[in-house]
């Protein structure tokens, strides 16, 4: 559906993106997570034939972008992360003439049913000046939905908008990703966890990391840890213990409580717990707790981000 290669962009003497390939699949929802400044909105104004690659080749099913970009827009609704409307229209008005404008016959349709879809049925009388920043991310969603495009772009879509705001957006493009292909760009973290399937992790122009969500999480080349809690024996014991066991790494003491308590290193991957519950049972102590303790997505993301000075988004 979409395939980017050698993807370069320069400012002048500076390279925001640096020669990045990858693809996405048909109806997979797609986050482009990022520092501020990392290469993510140049990437996605490349994409949607807004900028031109400095290097590189970019097809969208099956269409070059620099050889038919008005073929290209027509498979993308782009939504950048500040909605481009018109704050004087009437928000069914705007529709209209944004629907006018791609030369959509049955728009009156097409517009309801777009509005369903939105949650924007209640204000489509409003003027957009008087909405919420919520109800404007909906209609400019609406306005880059209405020629019902294969692909939806969004830059940002919950930047500024409250909690509640955030948590309604999130629905909204799950629902979407339900019947379309979905880049979605953020830095937000939960943001990426709460809607996609799969993250690209880009830095200073490079990807750092390309892969289903599930599989950065248990991803071998990083660790997990594993925490225990017990009684019948003190630290020292317990550490041994579990040093001993093949596969466990470093081990460290955890404070606070009457039991005792130790974290222990593990590959992702690997799991160590059914040797843990055996040799404290063989021990003769109680086992209290015993939970696996996975990276977060953000300790993955400050990894693989960490150092080096980001510039131009």
């Amino acid at each position: 559906m979409i395939s980017a290669s050698n993807l370069t962009k320069y400012y002048g003497d500076f390279r925001a993106v640096n020669n990045i390939s990858f693809s996405i699949n048909e109806g997979e929802i797609t986050g482009l997570l990022g520092p501020n400044g990392a290469g993510k909105t140049t990437t996605l104004r490349m994409l949607t034939c807004y900028l031109k690659p400095t290097q590189g080749t970019i097809l969208i099913d099956n269409v070059k972008t620099s050889e038919n970009p008005l073929k290209v827009k027509e498979l993308i609704g782009y939504l950048p992360e500040s909605a481009p409307i018109y704050g004087d229209m009437i928000v069914y008005d705007y529709l209209l003439y944004a629907a006018s404008l791609r030369g959509i016959t049955d728009s009156e349709k097409k517009i309801a049913e777009i509005a369903l879809l939105c949650g924007i049925r209640e204000v489509m009388h409003k003027n957009i000046s008087e909405l919420s920043k919520g109800y404007k991310q909906r209609v400019g969603l609406a306005h880059a939905m209405l020629h019902d495009p294969k692909i939806l772009i969004l830059d940002e879509p919950t930047s500024g908008l409250d909690p509640n705001q955030i948590i309604e957006i999130r629905r909204l493009i799950k629902e979407i990703g339900k019947r379309k292909t979905v880049i979605l760009s953020t830095h937000i973290l939960s943001e990426v966890e709460a809607t996609c399937d799969r993250v690209i992790i880009i830095n200073n122009g490079n990807i750092a990391a390309d892969d289903y969500t599930a599989n950065l999480h248990s991803s071998s080349a990083r660790q997990n840890r594993i925490i225990v809690k017990i009684t019948g024996a003190d630290y020292g014991a317990l550490s041994r213990t579990l040093a001993s066991i093949d596969g466990a790494g470093p081990v460290e003491e955890l404070h606070g409580g009457a039991l005792t308590g130790a974290s222990v290193a593990v590959s992702a991957g690997k799991d160590i717990r059914p040797d843990i519950f055996n040799a404290v049972k063989e021990n003769g102590w109680t086992l209290y707790e015993m939970a696996l303790e996975q990276q977060s997505l953000e300790s993955i993301f400050r990894q693989l981000t960490t150092g080096g000075e980001n510039h131009e988004s």
